[in-house]
Order: structure tokens, then C-alpha cells, then sequence
């Protein structure tokens, strides 16, 4: 596709009045901003489908920092997610920074984007998922960047003064009265 585009937008001059690229303009997704449907069919893609596309954008590829501030910044960002899963089990959930740009170089690592963000923090929460609310002495967990990179274990606060949370659960009884469970 990038000859194609190539060959569609170059000029073909010569000689001291040449247009010289430097490898910025080269780069691997500089070519991508001039990509037309036309384009999209000589390199084979039938034209019913092409026809479908009504926008063809060249998107960046997300860095470090953007990666980062996706955890951290949103309302409901994933990092917020898992720590209000933790507090359900009155546990607080902290990542150090140093573990969330870890959690970010291994995400650009398997290419994956954003979406790929889940998929890391979930591999490393999830033991942590099923360990933690069956140990109710657990009072802060604290995800750091050798735990990201190395695997190693979290930094684990225990109060052993703390005692187990019975649950109130209210189910709906006859009539609209409510009855508790236990």
C-alpha cells in the first residue's frame, strides 16, 4: 500500500531542483495520511467494501505518556475500576508511578494498544483478585514496578486487629416486605 501511495504522490524530478525527503517524511506512518479509497482498491480490496468506509484515518500510535494518563486521568478509568473492586473487600489498591509507565512500556511491548492496558493489569490482578478477599487481615495493597516486570509480589499492609466483615444481603420478601439473609 505504501508503494502504491508512493508511486501516486512522488514527483518524479531530477537534479539540483530534486525534492529531497529526509527519513521523518519517510516514516512509517507519514504515507498513511494520503491513503484515498482509489488506493485502498489497486491494492486489492474490492470496491464494494471500500465504498463502505465513508472516513479513512491515519491514526498515531499511543506513546508512553498517553498510555499513562488512559490508566490515571478518565472518570472511570481502569485504575479506578480495580481500586473500587479492591474497596468492596475494604482493601486499598495503590500503583506506584513507576508501575503504571511499567504497565504502559508493557502494553507498547505487545502492540496492543489501549485496549491492551486491560489485559495487562488483568494478569496482574487477577491472583490478587482471588487471594485478598478471603484474607480480611489484607489492608492495602500496593502494585509496584518489579511486580509489572519481574512478577514479584505486591507490598502487602496486614492489620491483624482486623476483624471480619459480615455482609447484609436484603432480598426481596412477599408482599414487598424485605427479609435479611445471613
Amino acid at each position: 500500500l505504501d508503494k502504491i501511495i508512493e508511486k501516486r504522490t512522488a514527483s518524479s524530478s531530477m537534479g539540483f531542483g530534486a525534492r529531497v525527503r529526509s527519513k521523518a517524511e519517510l516514516a512509517a506512518t507519514s504515507w498513511m495520511k494520503d491513503v484515498l479509497p482509489h488506493d485502498l482498491v489497486k491494492y486489492g480490496m474490492i470496491p464494494e467494501l471500500v465504498g463502505r468506509l465513508p472516513v479513512i484515518a491515519a491514526l498515531d500510535g499511543l506513546d508512553e505518556e498517553a498510555l499513562v494518563r488512559i490508566l490515571t486521568e478518565p472518570k472511570n478509568s481502569l485504575i479506578n475500576q480495580y481500586k473500587r473492586l479492591f474497596q468492596l473487600d475494604k482493601v486499598d489498591l495503590e500503583f506506584e508511578p513507576d508501575a503504571l509507565r511499567a504497565i504502559a512500556k508493557k502494553t507498547m511491548k505487545h502492540q496492543t494498544g489501549a485496549r491492551g492496558l486491560r489485559a495487562v493489569v488483568e494478569e496482574l490482578l487477577t491472583p490478587l483478585m482471588y487471594n485478598v478477599p478471603s484474607d480480611y487481615t489484607v489492608e492495602k495493597v500496593t502494585i509496584t514496578a518489579d511486580t509489572v516486570n519481574k512478577g514479584a509480589d505486591p507490598l502487602i499492609v496486614y492489620n491483624p486487629e482486623r476483624k471480619p466483615v459480615k455482609l447484609k444481603i436484603t432480598v426481596p420478601g412477599r408482599r414487598g416486605r424485605k427479609d435479611t439473609a445471613s
